[in-house]
């Protein structure tokens, strides 16, 4: 009986020590920059207040699920992520900053050169948190991209896959953000619609009205869902049972066969890289996926929330994996650590003789903020090579 405490005792050691370090981090920012930016009083008045507010609603936001108010805990998350946004570009803009002091130091740095770089720092960061705002917000562009396949049918020249990935409808996506998707994604006139995972962030009580605007999705052969690690965060049951309800193919460790033009295509489907840590029985095996699958199939693609998947799907014999999970890095510097834990980050890859397309996401997590690195809903051709 012991274990539940001990298991919330170390999620507020967690937190606990979470919250020391952001409130040093704050400091840092604090420290670095307002000392240097000759504002005056009103200037450490602002900039005092702003690096308060960010330390005690990054973490606050985090924890407004429980609250019966929902008016109230979507507009402290929207403070907490907008806030997080800056944070994420003061603190960066920071260690540049005195990384670029230090070697300027060498030589000798001036009164202004402290004081105007310090600004600089403050300027770069809001631009960019506003910039950043505006990309993440508005409606997802359309990026289209030509897959060649090896004696693709001419049946299936053309074949279109409207991929939609991480769109996280949550506390600042709702349903006016997810109809405009769906509204966006019809338009294209797909032969299959693909949904990569990290579809929600909440529960199917809090977020179902939001998700309902997907049934509205038409393709030629169906639109297909894979799960994505927020899946399980979110309660995976029951979004599987509440998309299915709407119309949508989920696809676990399976796959469909399709008929077009006297061709035969394979979509197939696995969950997400990382879900057996939440179900053993949900290991994310991409030849499981085409067990009794027809041998004479044209084309096998596999839809994979992570890129990770993509060496087991080249040895199962797939000719193209749709993924996300990545955002592109959703925002400068982040994109450069991607790589650390996915083999691709963005954009159209080959491995062996497996094309792997990466979506930098639909929507957004977390930070309302997109910078050099757009959202997008993509459309994938299949074309002779």
């Amino acid at each position: 009986m012991p274990f539940p405490h001990r298991r919330n005792s170390v999620r507020l050691r967690s937190f606990l020590f979470t919250l020391a370090l952001l409130a040093l981090l704050h400091f840092y920012i604090g420290s670095r920059l307002l000392p240097n930016l000759s504002a005056g009083a009103a200037g450490w008045t602002i900039g005092v207040l702003v690096l308060a507010a960010s330390c005690i609603l990054m973490p606050l936001s985090m924890l407004t699920r429980s609250l019966e108010r929902k008016t109230l805990a979507d507009r402290i998350t929207w403070a907490g992520m907008l806030l997080m946004g800056l944070f994420s570009s003061l603190l960066v803009l920071t260690l540049l900053r005195d990384l670029f002091l230090l070697i300027a130091g060498l030589v000798e740095t001036s009164v202004a050169v402290t004081v105007i770089s310090a600004r600089i720092v403050v300027i770069l960061a809001l631009l960019a948190t506003v910039v950043g705002f505006i990309n993440a917000r508005r409606r997802a562009r359309v990026v289209n991209i030509d897959v060649p396949i090896a004696d693709l049918p001419a049946g299936l020249q053309g074949f279109s896959i409207v991929q939609i990935s991480d769109v996280h409808v949550g506390p600042t996506i709702k349903r006016g953000y997810v109809s405009a998707i769906v509204a966006a994604a019809n338009e294209l006139d797909a032969d299959v619609i693909a949904i990569t995972g990290d579809l929600v962030d909440g529960s199917v009580a809090q977020l179902a009205e939001h998700v309902e605007p997907l049934a509205d999705l038409t393709a030629r052969h169906g639109v297909y869902f894979v799960t994505g690690n927020h899946e399980y965060y979110s309660g995976e049951r029951a979004w599987t049972n509440e998309l299915r309800r709407l119309g949508l193919r989920v696809l676990k460790n399976e796959h469909v066969v399709l008929e077009h033009r006297d061709a035969a295509l394979i979509i197939a489907g696995v969950t997400d890289y990382g879900a057996h840590q939440f179900d053993p029985r949900q290991r994310s095996d991409p030849g499981a996926a085409l067990n009794a699958a027809p041998a004479d199939a044209a084309v096998r693609i596999l839809l994979a929330h992570q890129p990770r998947s993509a060496p087991a799907a080249a040895s199962a014999g797939f000719d193209l994996q749709l993924s996300g999970h990545t955002h592109g890095g959703q925002f400068w510097p982040w994109n450069l650590f991607v790589p650390l834990q996915q083999p691709f980050t963005a954009g159209l890859h080959r491995l062996n003789r497996l094309w792997i397309y990466v979506s930098r996401g639909t929507g957004y997590w977390g930070p309302p903020k997109r910078f050099g690195a757009p959202s997008e809903i993509t459309r994938i051709r299949l074309v002779a090579q």
